[in-house]
């Protein structure tokens, strides 16, 4: 837009910028909440401190985009390996390294380091085989195209929010009315009403774990296709699924879906005003913000999707 002899208004420029930030925003947050959510879920029904959800990320990302372009496979056979994939990891840390280790005294403190560990043996595994570098898969998708003067937004945009918006709705219904998801909310607070309704919490412990790490998968995909991936990108993603987790309200899934679009949103919008190298910080500056002032989270202490 121009005005006053083809002078450029000074407010229009700030108006795309801002416009262009907070749709970045919200791809960005669409990516932090899915992975959130999924940590919020195992956290929040097995009382596991899974920091090795970051290491299902970067199994995830490297998984897609070492089938599209090595192997040449389509997009959907990738996403079904990664599924597959990140499915069995956390399955197995499940059964055969967190649940030993709960059998004896200061488990928790004990779990903590062996995810921890996990999480940095697959992050230098993963660079040993595919290098350190960053890699990113180029599809349609994520070619911006200009919607109007200075603003150009990549479909994948839009892709992030629905398949976002959509697989919530799904959990939600998962959570809300088939009895393994009512079983899910129940753990972590009485396992034995658990039992007396049939269900038996090993079992739902690894349905916790499958589901949540399955949800790592589409917000890695977008991210190999958005942004790039490189080895140490799992501890950055677990790190927000953690502030996340806290900002919402921790036993609260729609709390880390909120944080995680807020989270996002944040960061993107940080830029405006700071430096990009900056722009992680506001992560945790709003992260202490909440530890200080309101450490339930903006949604409380709720349980399970409440």
């Amino acid at each position: 837009m121009t005005r006053h002899g083809g002078h450029r208004s000074p407010l229009r420029p700030i108006g795309v910028l801002l416009l262009q930030l907070f749709i970045n925003g919200l791809q960005l947050g669409a990516i932090y909440a899915l992975t959130a959510v999924g940590f919020a879920l195992i956290f929040g029904s097995t009382k596991v401190f899974h920091v090795a959800h970051g290491a299902a990320f970067t199994l995830a990302g490297y998984l897609f985009w070492w089938s599209i372009t090595a192997l040449k496979w389509h997009w959907t056979a990738g996403i079904v390996l990664a599924i597959l994939a990140v499915v069995a990891f956390g399955m197995f840390m499940e059964r055969w390294i967190y649940r030993p280790i709960q059998r004896h005294e200061g488990a928790f403190f004990t779990v903590f380091i062996a995810s921890f560990g996990t999480q940095i043996m697959v992050q230098n595994l993963v660079g040993m085989v595919f290098g350190r570098g960053f890699e990113t898969v180029t599809v349609e998708l994520s070619r911006a195209v200009e919607i109007a003067p200075g603003l150009f937004v990549a479909p994948i945009a839009g892709v992030a929010i629905v398949v976002a918006a959509a697989l919530f709705t799904g959990l939600h219904f998962f959570l809300a009315r088939t009895q393994a998801g009512t079983g899910l909310r129940a753990l972590a607070d009485n396992p034995d009403l658990v039992r007396i309704f049939g269900l038996e919490p090993t079992r739902l412990a690894q349905v916790a774990f499958a589901l949540g790490s399955a949800l790592v998968v589409p917000a890695a995909a977008l991210t190999a296709v958005s942004q790039g991936i490189n080895p140490g990108i799992g501890a950055h993603i677990m790190l927000i699924s953690l502030a996340a987790t806290i900002v919402g309200g921790i036993g609260s899934l729609k709390g880390a879906a909120c944080g995680g679009m807020l989270l996002g949103l944040a960061e993107s919008l940080a830029v405006w005003k700071l430096d990009p190298q900056w722009s992680e910080a506001v992560t945790f500056i709003i992260l202490f913000v909440f530890i200080i002032f309101r450490p339930a989270g903006f949604l409380g202490r709720a349980v399970g999707s409440k």
